[in-house]
């Protein structure tokens, strides 16, 4: 009986030990998940408590109030939410679950696809925090207060697509991180800010941010020479340069882009102006640069230097076309001043010869004029033969010679 009693007892052990070696695995693995789960809540909490503070700056901002974990996810204001497939967390509809009792507790799944607070007195800084999300598509936190600079991080959050940082206070240079945002980026917005130094260009060759359509960079204090990498932005529509210190020319590849909107006022730019064809961009585009930009639609360019080759070759042609064409009607107007006056010497002739006709008695008609000089007598053979000597003139009347006669006496 006491055999049987410790068979039951070790057979019972036995299979007890097993089934908790079963067991384990399962429950090793729930909680992994679970842990996992908790720690991107909470991640992800922290990581928007910390971009409160950063944001909020001394003062209490009643719209980041919202952003506190006993407050359901769609009412912190200015948050958009997405589950981990992408589909997005509806809002709109008040009565639903989601509105009153949804949190990041509750579904560790969500992950923050907007963050939307223009005109909401933030007074703080741009936190590092921002380059955390890794679905965060668009961020708008346009006419605050914000001060510092613009954190190298913001580069990291790769799906952003749309940024708007304009009106603002923000300061120092442009990091180049933010062309790690090229290949989603539509539209970055920094205008009216106090941002410097010369704009980056991106780390890789040839970025052609073939997504981006808006590039606004205006009012600031950006300065150096044109951004030429802008003109490998295909897909551009608007550029805004304007009131900055940019110098030096513009470039020609610029017209290529299919640009609905620039503006390059107020800098001190030089040089000719590309040709962007018919009257696409009006002058208020383009004034308040150096006296030396010229090209449409500002004044026209004078002298050489500011002329392409083209240009060039073709004023030399015209010029050359001129010269061919004046030469022509030059040598026309003389052979025809030459033909004139010759004709009015043969007139003048036939004029005197028909006075001298007419005092000599000579015949009439078609019959030739016999003219008598009176002192011919002295005059010989071989002065008359080398009369013919030297021929003046010849018309249809006859011919005209010259000769100095060797002889006493005059020649009437």
């Amino acid at each position: 009986m006491e055999i049987l009693k410790r068979f039951f007892l070790h057979t019972f052990l036995f299979y007890f030990v097993v089934g908790l070696n079963i067991s384990s695995p399962t429950e090793s693995a729930s909680t992994s998940s679970s842990s996992s789960s908790s720690s991107h809540s909470a991640d992800v909490e922290l990581l928007l408590g910390n971009i409160k503070a950063s944001l909020q700056g001394n003062t209490q901002n009643l719209l980041l109030s919202s952003w506190n974990s006993s407050v359901p996810l769609c009412q912190w204001r200015g948050l958009k939410w997405v589950f981990s497939n992408g589909s997005p967390l509806l809002c709109n509809d008040l009565s639903s679950p989601q509105w009153t009792n949804l949190s990041l507790s509750r579904d560790p799944s969500l992950h923050l696809f907007s963050l939307q607070l223009p005109s909401a007195n933030l007074s703080g800084s741009l936190p590092r925090e921002l380059g955390e999300f890794s679905m965060l598509k668009s961020l708008y936190l346009n006419i605050n207060f914000l001060s510092g600079t613009i954190p190298l991080e913001l580069g990291y959050s790769s799906s952003l697509s749309d940024i708007d940082l304009g009106n603002n206070l923000l300061s120092g240079d442009l990091a180049p991180s933010i062309w790690n945002l090229c290949d989603n980026l539509v539209s970055l917005r920094l205008h009216a800010n106090s941002l410097s130094g010369s704009l980056p260009e991106p780390a890789l060759p040839n970025s052609t941010c073939k997504n981006l359509q808006v590039l606004d960079f205006g009012e600031n204090k950006f300065s150096g020479n044109f951004p030429e990498f802008v003109t490998q932005f295909g897909g551009l529509k608007e550029l805004d340069l304007g009131n900055n210190m940019f110098s030096g020319p513009i470039p020609a590849s610029l017209a290529q882009l299919n640009l609905e909107k620039l503006n390059l006022s107020h800098n001190n730019f030089s040089g000719v102006l590309p040709v962007f064809g018919g009257s696409k961009f009006g002058v208020e585009d383009f004034e308040g640069n150096s006296p030396g930009l010229c090209g449409l639609p500002l004044k026209s360019c004078s002298g050489s230097s500011g002329l392409s080759p083209g240009a060039i070759a073709g004023i030399v042609i015209g010029l050359m076309a001129a010269t061919v064409v004046f030469v022509s009607l030059l040598i026309g107007y003389v052979q025809n001043k030459k033909k004139n006056s010759r004709a009015e010497s043969e007139d003048e002739l036939e004029e005197e010869e028909d006075e001298e006709s007419g005092g000599g008695g000579g015949g009439a008609g078609d019959q030739g004029r016999l003219i008598l000089f009176q002192g011919g007598e002295h005059l010989t053979l071989d002065d008359v033969l080398n009369a013919t000597g030297q021929v003046l003139e010849k018309t249809s009347y006859g011919t005209v010679y010259k000769q100095n006669f060797q002889m006493e006496g005059p020649l009437l």
